[in-house]
């Protein structure tokens, strides 16, 4: 329900959106892109793999990733 609000209302659309879940469910995958997440990412169980897990995403989304300028 969060993302769907996210996507659909003009003031937030730009803000990237990581699904983060316990689900590797397709019918869950499907919905997440269908409401324009930008990334669906399944948890690992175990705690350290789980901690790479999250050093690598925020890694990713705040060294790697390109955004647009601020509006």
């Amino acid at each position: 329900e969060v993302l769907r609000i996210i996507k659909t209302t003009p003031s937030l659309l730009r803000i990237p959106v990581v699904v983060l879940t316990s689900s590797d469910a397709e019918s869950d995958i499907a919905k997440s892109f269908d409401y324009h997440a930008n990334s669906y990412v399944v948890k690992p169980l175990d705690f350290k793999t789980f901690t790479k897990l999250m050093k690598d995403l925020g890694f990713y989304w705040l060294g790697w990733n390109a955004k647009p300028l601020a509006e």
